[in-house]
């Protein structure tokens, strides 16, 4: 693995690219310093970005978020959030797991995540026992998000009913606003330890990249994945066979930016082969 200094070296060698948005482009709140810069250096070179987010909320919103922040929709090709994916496979019913689902869901989340349900032939109840699955995006509004013991109770009563859990957001943990806190996958992660039935969209499942790579349209040789997860986005890219660039930051913080031998460690224990790693995404 390389030990970069910024993304310009990289650049040239590559026609499309598949960028995460939380820990690289923005925590959020905010763009990561140089996130902006390294985008518009990237459309005046004519390449084509997508930005493939395992945020539990569809493209909509996420891209109102990023405009927000002074994120333009121009400084990038695409966007697809596992939010979105989670959406599109309840109005089409793709296969009998989730055909056998219903019409009767229990949300867990917070409320700025209910337009993953906008305009299906749903029903939302407030009782698991009610429900034919439940919908988790994560920590809701109403405990402490760093702490999974306050979601210990509901997961139970999930279990307790044998409710089928969507996981819109396979990430375990991200930073927002330099605070580390709770996703969806954590809460799915211990659901499936209580023996709940768990399916997750999004990174590093190979089929949410399927439509990514079309948009791109150029071969996977041309294609390289950038993100600050090891988890999903290194082992994602690593599942379709592209390259990666890992960064440092964001879920990381400056830790292993500061100790390359410690980031060394953290690729060969968890069995990938990034290109490279850059401390941030600037250029």
């Amino acid at each position: 693995m390389r030990h970069l200094d910024g993304f310009a070296p990289l650049a040239g060698h590559y026609e499309g690219f598949i960028l995460d948005l939380w820990g690289v482009v923005h925590d959020g709140v905010r763009p990561y310093p140089g996130a902006i810069d390294c985008l518009a250096r990237l459309r005046e070179a004519g390449k084509r970005v997508v930005l493939l987010s395992n945020a539990p909320r569809r493209t909509l919103p996420a891209q109102e978020a990023m405009r927000r922040m002074g994120i333009e929709d121009a400084l990038y090709t695409d966007i697809l959030t596992s939010g979105e994916a989670v959406h599109r496979a309840l109005r089409q019913r793709p296969d009998a797991w989730w055909a056998a689902l219903g019409s009767r869901v229990f949300h867990l989340g917070p409320e700025r995540d209910l337009n993953v349900l906008a305009g299906l032939d749903l029903e939302r109840v407030d009782d698991p026992a009610d429900a034919g699955f439940v919908l988790n995006t994560g920590p809701d509004d109403h405990r402490d998000p760093t702490d999974m013991a306050e979601f210990e109770p509901v997961l139970r009563d999930c279990a307790q009913v044998r409710l089928p859990m969507i996981c819109a957001n396979p990430d375990l943990e991200v930073i927002r606003d330099g605070k580390r806190v709770l996703c969806a996958g954590s809460l799915a992660l211990r659901y499936a330890e209580l023996g709940g039935d768990v399916r997750s969209l999004g990174k590093p499942d190979p089929a949410i990249y399927v439509p990514v790579l079309a948009t791109l349209g150029v071969g996977k040789e041309r294609v390289l994945a950038v993100g600050d997860a090891l988890r999903t986005d290194i082992q994602g890219a690593a599942a379709i066979g592209v390259d990666s660039c890992w960064v440092l930051g964001g879920l990381h913080g400056s830790a292993l930016a500061a100790d390359p031998l410690a980031a060394d460690a953290a690729v060969s224990a968890a069995g990938l082969r990034p290109l490279a790693c850059i401390p941030q995404f600037r250029w």
